[in-house]
């Protein structure tokens, strides 16, 4: 990844890497998208030794525990991790610590994934799928970068108490140090480099300090960069730009929370959310890929789902965390010669193309391979 030192070679047998993936399909569809990306991977001529592990509400019901101390064993010694999905409505009554969403957070807590990048393209075959018009969209190319192990929704006190007139009261903290505002902001611009040279950082800070910091912060880092333009924006203007005129952006920088909401925001300018892929990268490299879609259990097993941007996520992982940037791009031009070809999920159908469900699509990638 730009701006984040490269792994240690894998083991080499005969001469060539032995990658080590680790596989958490997870909830939902996480199996059947997980399992398409699979096939594309094992088409390839690597040497990739693949092994699967529970996670979620699976790992739950199987021992008690969304993230069980193997699998967090299997993701550290792995070289990646290919991530599908958690979540699941029957396990939201249980304690919060027990839900599936924990095993995502513990992950990136426990592996140190610092940088999250959603990319958000839109494929020239689905312009017209998009919610806003094509001439808007058409040709859009963002990165955004959110940081991921900071924020309010790690910051600590935080909690529910009751105050002395009995009325409860809920609470979080928000907070950055300058290490952490710094590393993101280096991962932003060195990304930038090799794109647009472009850094939008967006914040809060006409009302928040700890935005405040991060804009000060920032904007020192960016001096180090001198042919990177920096702009900053207010988290609400950007939502509205994102809309009105995205492809002013090339790469956008903030913080947990608001980029959380801004790269989902993003997400749908491409026309389905089932597109898009994300990386979350440690200092070294490392990362775990996944869809950035959640586990739609309202589908789950119907075979429906768009196994696309768990595909593009592989692609990603191969590009990003085992260095095998030929790889990546051979499974990139099979996705776009699928698309070309007017093959669609129910989720980017559109009038004159071809609809399939998931394991069809992950065969004709296989296929334009």
């Amino acid at each position: 990844m730009a701006g984040v030192p490269k792994r240690t070679p894998a083991i080499l047998f005969f001469g060539m890497r032995i990658m080590k993936i680790a596989v958490l399909p997870g909830d939902g569809i996480g199996k059947e998208i997980v399992a398409e990306a699979l096939k594309v991977l094992r088409a390839l001529d690597l040497r990739l030794e693949m092994q699967e592990a529970p996670v979620g509400g699976t790992a739950y019901e199987a021992c008690g525990e969304p993230l069980p101390g193997a699998t967090l064993e299997l993701a550290k010694a792995a070289d990646a991790i290919l991530f599908g999905a958690v979540g699941d409505p029957r396990f939201d009554a249980i304690p919060r610590d027990k839900r599936p969403e924990q095993a995502i957070l513990g992950l990136r807590k426990e592996l140190g994934l610092f940088a999250n990048l959603r990319p958000a393209v839109v494929y020239a075959e689905l312009a017209d799928a998009s919610s806003l018009r094509p001439e808007v969209v058409a040709g859009l190319d963002i990165l955004i970068l959110r940081e991921l192990t900071g924020d309010i929704y790690f910051g600590k006190p935080r909690g529910i108490r009751k105050l002395e007139s009995g009325e409860r009261e809920g609470f979080d903290t928000m907070r950055y140090s300058e290490s952490e505002v710094r590393r993101i902001a280096q991962v932003a611009f060195a990304a930038a480099r090799k794109r647009g040279r472009k850094v939008c950082s967006v914040d809060k800070a006409n009302v928040l300090d700890t935005s405040q910091l991060w804009r000060e912060v920032v904007t020192q880092v960016g001096g180090e960069y001198p042919d990177v333009e920096l702009s900053h924006m207010y988290v609400d203007n950007a939502a509205m730009q994102l809309v009105r005129n995205p492809k002013q952006f090339d790469v956008i920088v903030t913080g947990n929370m608001f980029g959380d909401i801004l790269s989902d925001e993003a997400s749908m300018l491409t026309g389905s959310i089932g597109m898009l892929p994300s990386a979350s990268m440690d200092e070294r490299g490392k990362g775990l890929y996944e869809p950035i879609h959640g586990s739609a259990p309202d589908i789950a097993g119907k075979g429906v789902a768009n196994p696309l941007a768990t595909i593009l996520s592989a692609a990603m992982m191969l590009r990003y965390s085992l260095e095998q940037a030929a790889a990546a791009d051979r499974i990139e031009a099979a996705v776009k010669k699928v698309l070309v070809q007017g093959l669609r999920t129910p989720d980017i159908f559109q009038a004159g193309t071809r609809k399939v469900g998931t394991r069809e699509m992950g065969d004709a990638v296989l296929a334009a391979l």
